[in-house]
C-alpha cells in the first residue's frame, strides 16, 4: 500500500449508544436526522467512489421487538455502574423500525449493505464497554457473537471489522475478536490526548480541550501511520481524525478544519500512509447541509491524491486483509 490509503468508519449506533449520556428527548433531532443523513452519505461515496465501514449496534439490526427480545445473549454485561446496560430499558422500546426508528434501523443496514464498497462492521451488539468495571471477558463473547448472527441474519454475512465503543479494548478482549473472525479493530492516534481507555475517568476537561482545538490547528501533529508491515489479526488500523461537525458557534474556523483534514490526508498521500477519518451519522443530523458541503470538498481532495498519488479508498477490512496477506505470503518463503 505504498501509495496511501484513505480509510472511512462511521459509528452506526442510534440510541443505543447515547442513552446513558444523553436523553432520548434531547438526542432525538439528530438521531432523526442520522437517518435522512444516511442516504446522502450513500450518494456521495457512489459519486468519489468512495470505500466505507459502518460499524453498527447489533441492536439496531432487528425487524421487530418481538425478534430483539427471543436473540438477547443470555450472558450480559455486568457493569459496577448499572445504568451503563441498556438491558434495563428494553420495555421502552418500540415495536418495529416503523413506530421507533432510533432503536431499530434494519432498512437502513441493508441498503448500506447494499452500497457497492461499503463494509457492514461492528459496534458490538449492545454497545459494550470492554474496560468498566464488573464486566467480563465471557460476558464480551457473548456480545459479540449475538452481534455476529444477527448480522448474518440480516445481511446474510458476519462483520469482519470492529469499533469498540468508546475505544475501550483490553489484549484479552482483542483475543475474542480474533476467535470470532474479527480481522481489523479501530484503534486510536498514539497521542496522549487521545487515550486507548476512553472511560469518564479519562475525559478530562484538558483532554476536551486539547482534542477541540486539534481540529482546527496541528496541535498533536499529523495521524497517518504507515500502510505497510505485515501482522496477525485483528490489525489495528488506527484512527488518525474525528470528523467533527459543522457547529454555527465556530464557523469562522471552518477554513483552519478544511486545512487540518486535507492537510492529512495529502500527508498520506505522499508517503503512502493510511489517513482513517471517521465520525458518527447523527454527527450529520444537525446541519446536514453544512456537513456534507465540508465532507464533498475533502472528497474531492482525496479525488485529487487518487488521480495524481495513486491513493486508494480502502475499508478497514480492505487494510488488514492486504497486510494479514503479507504476513501470510512472508511465512510461506521462510
Amino acid at each position: 500500500m505504498s501509495a496511501g490509503a484513505f480509510v472511512i468508519s462511521l459509528d452506526f449506533e442510534q440510541h443505543w449508544g447515547m442513552r446513558d449520556v444523553q436523553t432520548i428527548e434531547r438526542s432525538r433531532p439528530a438521531l432523526l436526522g442520522a437517518r435522512t443523513a444516511i442516504p446522502q452519505l450513500l450518494a456521495l461515496f457512489r459519486e468519489f467512489d468512495v470505500r466505507a465501514t459502518w460499524a453498527t449496534v447489533g441492536l439496531l439490526f432487528f425487524e421487530s421487538r418481538r425478534e430483539m427480545m427471543a436473540a438477547l445473549p443470555a450472558r450480559r454485561p455486568s457493569y459496577a455502574a448499572a445504568r451503563l446496560s441498556p438491558y434495563a430499558d428494553l420495555a421502552a422500546v418500540g415495536d418495529s423500525e416503523s413506530d421507533d426508528p432510533l432503536h431499530f434501523a434494519a432498512s437502513l443496514i441493508r441498503r448500506i449493505a447494499d452500497t457497492p464498497g461499503q463494509e457492514i462492521a461492528t459496534h458490538t451488539f449492545s454497545h459494550y464497554y470492554c474496560c468498566e468495571p464488573g464486566q467480563t471477558v465471557d460476558e464480551f463473547r457473548a456480545d459479540l457473537e449475538a452481534a455476529c448472527l444477527v448480522a448474518r441474519r440480516t445481511i446474510g454475512r458476519a462483520p469482519e471489522s470492529i469499533v469498540f465503543p468508546r475505544n475501550q479494548m483490553t489484549p484479552a478482549h482483542l483475543g475474542v475478536c480474533r476467535e470470532v473472525g474479527l480481522v481489523a479493530y479501530r484503534g486510536n492516534p498514539a497521542h496522549w490526548a487521545y487515550p486507548a481507555d476512553r472511560r469518564d475517568v479519562a475525559q478530562s476537561p484538558l483532554r476536551r480541550a486539547v482534542r477541540l482545538a486539534d481540529a482546527y490547528v496541528p496541535l498533536t501533529g499529523m495521524h497517518s501511520p504507515t500502510a505497510d508491515g505485515v501482522c496477525t489479526p485483528p490489525v489495528d488500523v488506527p484512527a488518525s481524525r474525528y470528523l467533527r461537525p459543522w457547529s454555527r458557534a465556530l464557523r469562522a474556523l471552518e477554513p483552519l478544519r478544511l486545512r487540518r483534514v486535507t492537510a492529512e490526508l495529502e500527508e498520506a498521500a505522499r508517503h503512502g500512509r493510511v489517513f482513517h477519518l471517521w465520525w458518527h451519522p447523527h454527527d450529520f443530523g444537525i446541519h446536514l447541509r453544512e456537513n456534507l458541503g465540508f465532507l464533498r470538498q475533502v472528497l474531492a481532495c482525496f479525488a485529487g491524491m487518487r488521480e495524481r498519488a495513486g491513493m486508494e479508498s480502502l475499508t478497514m477490512s480492505d487494510v488488514a486483509r492486504r497486510r494479514i496477506g503479507g504476513a501470510e505470503e512472508r511465512a510461506a518463503c521462510r
